[in-house]
């Protein structure tokens, strides 16, 4: 069975980044389906993170089902850690970030769902094909430096 203390110490170093963003039991199985995902080569399926981080028939599967679904912790603060650790070990401290934001909806529908109201997700298609969901609107931000491009037009470097 996988054991935090067994994970290399540069990704339980980068994991504990995310500690913060969950409760014990959360973080831990946080850790083991990170830990799976990376070993798991292919599809990243539930099954298939815990075969690969050797918790197959240790742990059941609804345990991680559980995690993504129903376990307390916010979205918003995992990926602001994420978004530190890119900022920190990525993008060299004097450079300038360059932040795309993609209002892309949320794939979740329902009534208990928070925030939601009736969108049109453009990039699905025509609108015959597609009629409005009842879904919470996201945005999707990606940083980095900017191209050599973006730095001759913008007259920086």
């Amino acid at each position: 069975m996988l054991q935090y203390e067994t994970l290399p110490p540069s990704l339980a170093g980068m994991l504990r980044s995310f500690r913060s963003c969950f409760t014990a039991p959360s973080f831990r199985t946080f850790s083991a389906l990170l830990a799976g995902m990376i070993a798991q080569p292919g599809r990243h399926t539930v099954c298939g993170m815990l075969t690969a981080a050797g918790l197959a028939g240790v742990w059941h599967h609804a345990k991680a089902h559980w995690f993504l679904s129903r376990a307390r912790w916010n979205t918003d603060e995992v990926g602001l850690a994420l978004f530190r650790l890119v900022v920190t070990h990525l993008i060299p401290a004097d450079a300038p970030i360059v932040i795309a934001v993609d209002d892309t909806l949320l794939r979740r529908s329902g009534r208990k769902v928070a925030l939601t109201g009736w969108h049109y997700d453009g990039a699905a298609g025509p609108r015959s094909s597609r009629p409005p969901r009842r879904r919470p609107p996201t945005a999707l931000a990606a940083a980095g430096e900017p191209g050599p491009s973006a730095a001759a037009r913008t007259g920086t470097r």
